[in-house]
């Protein structure tokens, strides 16, 4: 299967997002509990998980689903715990 130009850069912008939260966390601009960094990492995991449906590779769909799910658990959690 042929890799497109649009599915190189829809890699590339799931990558950065994912990147964008690493190095705010490594740089202490961003922690872990804030919504900004799961944020990130929730949508880069998640356009990462559909790029790796076509063609369809079973480690990168189960890394990067799993990666977007704990984050989005992570952005649900602290509002569970509020009540």
């Amino acid at each position: 299967m042929e890799i497109t130009l649009a599915h190189q850069i829809w890699s590339f912008v799931g990558a950065l997002l994912i990147l964008v939260a690493y190095v705010g966390h490594q740089l202490k601009f961003m922690n872990a509990r804030m919504p900004a960094y799961n944020i990130l990492n929730a949508a880069g995991s998640a356009v990462l998980a559909y790029v790796a449906f076509r063609p369809f590779q079973i480690g990168f769909v189960v890394l990067e689903v799993v990666w977007a799910l704990i984050s989005i658990y992570a952005l649900v959690r602290p509002a569970a715990n509020a009540e």
